[in-house]
């Protein structure tokens, strides 16, 4: 049976920008070895239409675009409404890859900051799982300037397709510490 695997995307554009891109060539390429389901996270989108297709994922790959060194706020209001989901079932154990778009700085801190939320959250994170893509990179990669073949490129979304599909097969029995989910946005100063 093939796994399932969720891509979110939650960048400012939605399905029509260059993250949309990025994640429908991880979609097309997963598509060969699991089953592909695609949520775009906007400005109506509520946690319960998302929720159940987390549980029902045995993986996840998570598009944003940069904006001032930091994700979009969708991103951040998906992220915020799925705090009292951390360390459920929603996302203990299961793999998670990461595509950044930016136009020009600000991008690799995204991805790494969020691979931490992610792993918080309780997601496995495999090597070599996260990029970030830019106009920059775009440039450079099709002028052939030197240096080129050491920026990511869009062949490198086979590479955390690959890998995310790997740690599937690993099937550890990850435990999660204890979560005060009644209290997460309780006011705590008098």
């Amino acid at each position: 049976m093939k796994p399932s695997i969720l891509i979110l995307n939650a960048a400012l554009n939605g399905a029509t920008g260059n993250t949309a891109v990025l994640l429908d060539k991880a979609g097309n390429t997963l598509q060969r070895k699991a089953v592909v389901t695609r949520f775009v996270w906007g400005e109506l989108s509520r946690w319960d239409e998302v929720e159940s297709l987390l549980r029902k994922a045995d993986a996840l790959i998570i598009g944003t675009g940069t904006h001032w060194d930091s994700w979009s706020h969708y991103l951040q209001r998906f992220l915020e409404l799925a705090t009292p989901s951390e360390g459920t079932a929603v996302w203990l154990g299961k793999p998670a890859g990461v595509i950044v778009t930016m136009h020009s700085v600000g991008g690799k801190g995204v991805v790494s900051r969020l691979q931490g939320v992610l792993n918080t959250f309780g997601c496995l994170i495999p090597p070599m799982s996260g990029l970030v893509y830019s106009l920059v990179n775009e440039a450079t990669i099709k002028s052939g300037a030197v240096g080129a073949n050491d920026l990511w490129c869009l062949d490198d979304i086979g590479v955390i397709c690959q890998n995310v599909l790997a740690a599937l097969k690993a099937k550890p029995r990850y435990k999660a510490w204890p979560v005060d989910r009644s209290n997460s946005s309780a006011r705590w100063i008098d």
